[in-house]
């Protein structure tokens, strides 16, 4: 009966021993991946932050068109030589919008293995205001966000109304900008190519005056859309007319030689 029990307990023993033996090996084998993965992430760090292989030696400025690639890297101020990966790309878009206010939008890409690239987007003008003897641009978005001696070709000029005016003292000049400017947006594109000039008068009195000695009376900025379809059909039902007036869509006028 002992002889029995005591062969019982022989592979149960060597089962036990089998575990304890793969339970070791299990621990060795996670060991050393964990050893490995640290060795490779120090190693990876090193090659990002500390070896010469990944760092920045060029970058190229694109998509200028008044501004110069030139101007784009000096306010950019990449720094030559850091490694590629610490490289602050926001900052680097806020220092390019803080000096060269023509720029719209800017991606910065990092360009591995060493190059960084910056993507511009200039302003367009959309209108101008004369200041003395030169030219304030404005955008889209009524951003005043150049002076230049010399007024671009194909942008119409400004003109408010008159600084003793009641009309700009109730509604201010930004007020009067940002109208005429939603009139350029909404103007037919053959239109908007021969406007010369946009008077603003006040809030509901702006007009528009054209190649060919021509004027549209616009009205308000409101239901531009309407008002741009009318013009088109106006213009085509009267080409000779020296005068439109859209400023009621609905009764449209052309008059005029």
């Amino acid at each position: 009966m002992h002889d029995r029990r005591r062969g019982r307990r022989r592979p149960a023993r060597r089962a036990a021993a089998r575990r304890a033996a793969g339970s070791g090996c299990g621990r060795g084998v996670l060991i050393l991946l964990l050893a490995l993965a640290v060795v490779l992430t120090a190693g990876g760090i090193w090659v990002l932050y500390g070896s010469s292989w990944l760092r920045v030696e060029q970058v190229e400025a694109s998509g200028t068109q008044v501004l110069t690639p030139d101007e784009v890297l000096a306010a950019a101020a990449v720094p030559v030589g850091a490694p590629l990966i610490s490289v602050d790309t926001d900052a680097i878009e806020d220092r390019l919008r803080q000096k060269l206010p023509r720029i719209d939008s800017v991606e910065v890409i990092r360009s591995w293995p060493h190059g960084i690239g910056l993507e511009v987007t200039e302003r367009k003008p959309v209108l101008l205001i004369e200041k003395g003897a030169k030219f304030v641009e404005v955008d889209d978005e009524s951003v005043r966000f150049a002076t230049v001696a010399k007024a671009p070709e194909g942008v119409p000029l400004l003109e408010l109304a008159s600084g003793r005016s009641a009309s700009l003292r109730r509604f201010g000049a930004d007020r009067l900008l940002s109208e005429a400017v939603r009139v350029m947006g909404d103007l037919p594109e053959s239109v908007a190519r021969d406007t010369l000039a946009v008077q603003a008068g006040s809030y509901d009195s702006i007009t528009l005056e054209l190649t060919g000695d021509r004027t549209v009376v616009w009205g308000s900025a409101e239901q531009g859309a309407a008002k741009a379809r009318t013009l088109k059909a106006l213009m085509k039902a009267a080409p000779e007319a020296g005068r439109f007036n859209v400023s009621a869509p609905t009764a449209p006028a052309a008059s005029g030689s």
